[in-house]
C-alpha cells in the first residue's frame, strides 16, 4: 500500500495539494483506518504528505526554497556517491548503463518517451549508491530520495533539458568505466549544477 501511494506521488498521478480520504483508501486497500495512518507516517517521513489539522494528509508541494536546498544536498552526495562506486567497482561492471544511455535513451529522448529517460535515471542513482558500498551515505540519501524523483519528473518536461541530462551522464559513465573517480564526480556536480539552472529558469512553470 505504502509502495502504490508512494509510485502515485512520485509520478504525479497525485498531484501536489490533493487530499488522501482515509475512507476512500480503507475502502480501495480493504484495510483499517489505523494501517491507513501507518502508511501516512511513512509518507509523512518520505516528504511526500503532510498532516494538517481539520484538513487531513495532503500531497506536499516542494516550495522553491526547499528545491534549491535539495540541489545543494544532491550536489554533495550524488557526486560522492558516484566517486566512490567509481574507486569500489570494476569499470566494466558499467556496461550495461553504457549501453541503456546509448542508442535506447537516445531514441527515447528523440520520440519524447520522458517516462524511458526517467527511468534510466533513477536506475543510475541506484546503481551508484550501492556500489558506493557506504551505508550512512545511503541513509542519507534515501531520506530525500522520493523527494528528488519527484522534482526529476518535473525537470524532464524543461525544454532541451533530458537531451541535456543524457549527454552528461553518457560523460559521467564513460569516466566511471575509465576508473577515473575525481573525473566522474566533477561530471556528476556539473550534472546537478546545470539542472539547478534549468530550474531557476523555468521554476515559475514548475511549482
Amino acid at each position: 500500500m505504502v509502495d502504490i501511494l508512494r509510485n502515485r506521488i512520485v509520478n504525479q498521478e497525485l498531484q501536489p495539494g490533493s487530499k488522501l480520504r482515509e475512507s476512500v483508501l480503507t475502502d480501495e486497500f480493504n484495510v483499517s483506518r489505523p494501517r491507513i495512518r501507518e502508511a501516512f507516517g511513512v509518507l509523512e517521513d518520505r516528504g511526500l504528505i503532510q498532516r494538517i489539522p481539520n484538513r487531513g494528509a495532503v500531497v506536499t508541494r516542494l516550495e522553491a526554497d526547499e528545491i534549491f536546498a535539495l540541489f545543494e544536498v544532491r550536489e554533495v552526495l550524488e557526486a560522492l556517491a558516484v566517486r566512490l562506486a567509481t574507486e569500489r567497482s570494476d569499470p566494466g561492471s558499467w556496461a550495461d548503463l553504457i549501453e541503456r544511455f546509448g542508442t535506447p535513451a537516445e531514441q527515447a529522448v528523440q520520440r519524447g518517451d520522458l517516462d524511458f529517460y526517467t527511468e534510466c535515471i533513477n536506475m543510475f542513482r541506484e546503481r551508484t549508491t550501492l556500489a558506493a558500498g557506504n551505508a550512512i551515505l545511503t541513509d542519507q540519501m534515501a531520506s530525500f530520495y522520493d523527494r528528488t524523483k519527484v522534482l526529476i519528473r518535473r525537470l524532464v518536461l524543461v525544454p532541451g533539458r533530458a537531451a541535456q541530462g543524457l549527454r552528461q551522464h553518457q560523460e559521467i559513465l564513460q569516466a566511471m568505466s575509465a576508473g577515473d573517480a575525481e573525473l566522474a564526480e566533477r561530471l556528476k556536480r556539473a550534472n546537478i549544477r546545470s539542472s539547478r539552472e534549468s530550474f531557476s529558469e523555468y521554476r515559475k512553470y514548475l511549482l
